[in-house]
């Protein structure tokens, strides 16, 4: 069984590697967006660390997802909210796990519904790789593998905890 550090660790670590990031990019004050939920959860943590200004922001990419329906299950949709203008912003998207890049595409064509930001850089709480979009994060908590039939999952919000699941 694969093990994780704690999120705590994950998050400092992504904290610190993000202010180099900011600072080789000479980004000072990003916008943060988390996807909802876990991503909102692990955004929150970062924009507190980071000591950032610009309110957090969040996303519900439910309907931007491009499996809406085929899922089998229909999704709960939150509202959006971005309490900032997104023309000429960077942006700084959270999420808590970065597998087939299908989140990450919805969440930039929503973030994008809202204007055009100047970049956007992607942290991930953790990456398993497995991509099926060409879709990579500047900033990672932790890389692993996982067995067929198993997946990660974030529970929180406090505290939070990720676990390996068998999926049944």
């Amino acid at each position: 069984m694969t093990e994780l550090a704690p999120v705590s660790t994950l998050i400092n670590r992504m904290a610190d590697d993000l202010r180099d990031l900011l600072a080789a990019r000479e980004i000072q004050d990003p916008a943060v967006i988390g996807i909802h939920s876990g991503g909102a959860w692990v955004a929150r943590e970062l924009h507190s660390r980071l000591d950032l200004q610009t309110p957090l922001g969040t996303l519900d990419i439910a309907f931007y997802r491009d499996d809406v329906g085929t899922r089998g299950v229909h999704p709960q949709v939150r509202p959006s909210n971005l309490p900032f203008a997104v023309d000429d912003r960077d942006i700084l998207l959270v999420d808590d796990v970065l597998y087939s890049g299908r989140t990450v595409r919805a969440a930039l064509n929503e973030i994008f519904d809202f204007g055009r930001p100047r970049r956007v850089l992607l942290a991930v709480l953790v990456d398993r790789g497995e991509r099926e979009l060409p879709v990579a994060a500047d900033v990672v908590g932790a890389r692993i593998t996982l067995a067929e039939g198993q997946r990660v999952k974030l529970r929180g919000p406090d505290p939070m905890e990720l676990t390996i699941q068998d999926v049944a």
